[in-house]
């Protein structure tokens, strides 16, 4: 693949890589650039074209910033970087499954009020349309939206969007995040999660596309974050940590993964479906006292009370169980659940580095992992690789400071 609208980088390929490997340079201004979050549904099905974001982090970005904008970087017309967003506070975008649209939103709330308006577009920038303006409270409850996660998630099918807030006023004691839901049809808005320990909720839609998965949303439910009533994190614990959960987009059959809570593993906070597996979840861990950080493939099984690792018919692969003193920490898979994309950090023996494997079917732990950059990153919160992978595998992308300013990268040729 040539892209002639990137710079090539062949400093940042590894030492002794067989010819054929290229790592480009996707954004090239002096404004911090960035890749979404690697769990975020930002590609058209075909792998051609996919959605990351100018003034931006690994984070997210400032909703008050005139300098932010989603774009579009078509592979196929040599990575060239097209501006598809011009609205002051869009956050959280979704490309839908068939490639046709980009929906987001334009952040406008505040503690108690303000609005959140949803939109969607053409993936060629035409026939822009607001869907819902949501300026009064969620139907059936007392709360309105406010600082706005900057992810959202569409399901399988297309006809659903999840996000997650904060839903306090900043005067009511109660502390209340949660996931709200947007019918893309009906326009119809409800909040199937709410309280305490939904304030990182990292919402995934399955990705299967059977009926009985498509309202299947795989989430984090953080037990040792505490929050003041204004929304603002106050303190993070370091008790028996979070755990993962697969819950139905209406808040019912909420169910467990076997990882964590034991005082010994605890999930790091990253996690994804494996490809479009209805059953089959991913997880990184961390394992106190050792210091090493695992990926660990685990079922989906009834919930059973806050006890992660020890639920009942709980199975688990620990992926890396062959790499010495792993350090792994964000990861994805291709939509057909065969490739695997790490990062390894700069503790690890062998340094920092971005991987790529084959996933498994049988039990076995990763195959023909291959090391495929360096790509120099500071490892700040600001600046994380946070690697993904094009729904066809043949891609990996990642983030990297190593100029100096944070830019986006792509790297190919396995």
């Amino acid at each position: 693949m040539h892209l002639r609208h990137a710079i090539p980088r062949p400093d940042l390929l590894p030492a002794g890589i067989p010819e054929g490997y290229a790592i480009y340079q996707l954004t090239r201004e002096e404004i911090p650039s960035s890749h979404v979050y690697m769990e975020a549904q930002i590609f058209t099905p075909d792998s051609k074209r996919f959605i990351l974001h100018r003034s931006a982090h690994p984070h997210g970005s400032d909703k008050d910033d005139p300098e932010h904008r989603y774009l579009l970087c078509d592979l196929e017309a040599g990575g060239e970087l097209i501006p598809i967003t011009d609205e002051v506070g869009a956050n959280a975008p979704s490309v839908s499954p068939d490639g046709e649209y980009l929906y987001y939103f334009v952040n406008e709330t505040e503690l108690g009020g303000g609005r959140l308006t949803l939109k969607r577009v053409r993936m060629d920038g035409t026939e822009r349309e607001t869907l819902v303006v949501l300026d009064a409270p969620i139907p059936g409850t007392p709360y309105r939206p406010s600082r706005m996660y900057p992810l959202s998630t569409i399901s399988s099918d297309g006809r659903r969007l999840a996000t997650s807030c904060w839903l306090g006023d900043g005067q009511r004691e109660e502390i209340v995040n949660g996931m709200i839901v947007f019918d893309l049809q009906s326009g119809e808005v409800w909040a199937p999660l709410v309280g305490p320990t939904w304030g990182n909720l990292h919402a995934q839609y399955c990705r299967s596309q059977d009926p009985a998965a498509v309202h299947d949303v795989l989430v984090q439910e953080d037990h040792d974050r505490i929050y003041a009533k204004d929304g603002q994190q106050i303190e993070q614990r370091q008790d028996l940590g979070i755990e993962i959960h697969v819950v139905r987009d209406d808040g019912t059959n909420l169910r467990n993964t076997p990882w964590g809570r034991d005082g010994r593993e605890f999930c790091q906070g990253h996690q994804c479906w494996v490809g479009r597996s209805s059953e089959r979840v991913i997880t990184s861990t961390t394992l106190r006292p050792e210091g090493i950080h695992e990926i660990v493939e685990g079922n989906i099984v009834p919930h059973a009370g806050h006890i992660g690792i020890q639920s009942p018919g709980g199975r688990r692969n620990v992926l890396s169980r062959e790499v010495p003193e792993p350090q792994f920490f964000h990861f994805a898979t291709d939509i057909a659940g065969d490739r695997f994309i790490v990062d390894c950090s700069p503790a690890a023996r062998d340094g920092e580095g971005i991987y790529v494997a084959h996933l498994p079917q049988d039990g076995s732990p990763l195959q023909d992992l291959t090391l495929v950059a360096r790509p120099g990153a500071t490892w700040q919160s600001i600046t994380h690789i946070h690697p993904f992978l094009s729904p066809d595998g043949k891609t990996g992308f990642f983030n990297s400071d190593e100029s100096g300013v944070l830019q986006a990268y792509m790297v190919c040729g396995w």
